[in-house]
């Protein structure tokens, strides 16, 4: 057992809504917990409505739970103090259009306190790590949707979190700009940095995440470390290349042999329409 202090704790959290006069309450977050170690790439799935977003909004102390806790690095979320190692991404992130990439940073950089030439410094980082440095003086308003979003990763990095907390980070993206957000992500696990993940996209998650949970009509259905959930207990795979017929059938042979064992399917692996769009389009990016 890890005994050491989790990025994020949070226990039997329960959040209702107020509604109309003498209606019930609506239970948005139903009983969830959920621990994330440091480190850790942390993905939350579910469709939309499901509770997610308020979830994390309980985390980030933006909303007050009805019951339960949530801490971060040890930090009741409630106080101011534990969010100053979290930087965060909304799902529809907002930046002033007439300041340019740089200065938007800059803008974020002087409310956190940072100063001179170690802001000019983490700017220039950050606009590196994002692959924005040629759109650093380029207006926010000129902006496509997927550089949005890698600029609003670049502004919830400035402070140096130690958590970053993404609310569907790739929500109207391209393919390529969502392929970008995902590689951003990888440079975050890399560099130790815990990420806490919100999305309903599933490729996304299963690329990008460590562990995960279903969270569906506000209560959690499903959590484990990701290759657990993932694996089909009673099946192995083999994945053979430049396997010959006759290998094949040899092995079909040993298959057929043993009374327990059935062959479910054989055939040639298959990738997704979006990794296919990926490597397709590249291929020719890559010949121009």
């Amino acid at each position: 057992m890890n005994d050491a202090q989790p990025a994020v704790e949070i226990r039997h959290l329960v959040k209702d809504f107020k509604t109309s006069f003498r209606r019930k309450p609506l239970r948005a977050v139903d009983d969830v917990s959920i621990r994330i170690m440091p480190g850790e790439v942390y993905g939350l799935i579910g469709p939309n409505g499901s509770g997610k977003s308020t979830t994390m909004k309980a985390l980030l102390g933006l909303v007050a739970p009805s019951s339960g806790e949530c801490a971060i690095f040890g930090k009741d979320s409630m106080k101011v103090d534990s969010r100053n190692e979290v930087g965060f991404l909304p799902e529809n992130p907002y930046f002033y259009k007439h300041l340019s990439g740089e200065e938007t940073l800059k803008f974020y950089g002087k409310l956190c306190g940072i100063r001179g030439s170690k802001l000019r410094d983490r700017v220039k980082e950050l606009l590196e790590l994002v692959d924005l440095e040629n759109a650093r003086y380029r207006r926010i308003g000129g902006y496509s949707k997927g550089m949005l979003q890698r600029i609003g990763l670049a502004q919830a990095l400035i402070q140096e979190p130690r958590l970053v907390i993404l609310d569907e980070p790739t929500a109207g993206v391209d393919p390529v700009g969502s392929r970008e957000i995902r590689d951003l992500i990888f440079k975050l696990r890399e560099r130790g940095i815990t990420v806490f993940l919100c999305s309903h996209l599933l490729e996304q998650v299963q690329e990008v995440c460590d562990h995960v949970g279903i969270i569906f009509k506000g209560k959690m259905v499903k959590e484990g470390r990701l290759e657990d959930l993932i694996a089909i207990e009673d099946q192995t795979e083999l994945v053979l290349k430049n396997a010959s017929p006759d290998l094949v059938s040899e092995i079909e042979t040993m298959i057929a042999k043993d009374s327990r064992a059935e062959l479910v399917r054989s055939g040639k692996p298959r990738t997704t329409l979006e990794r296919l769009f990926l490597r397709e389009t590249q291929n020719r990016e890559d010949t121009k």
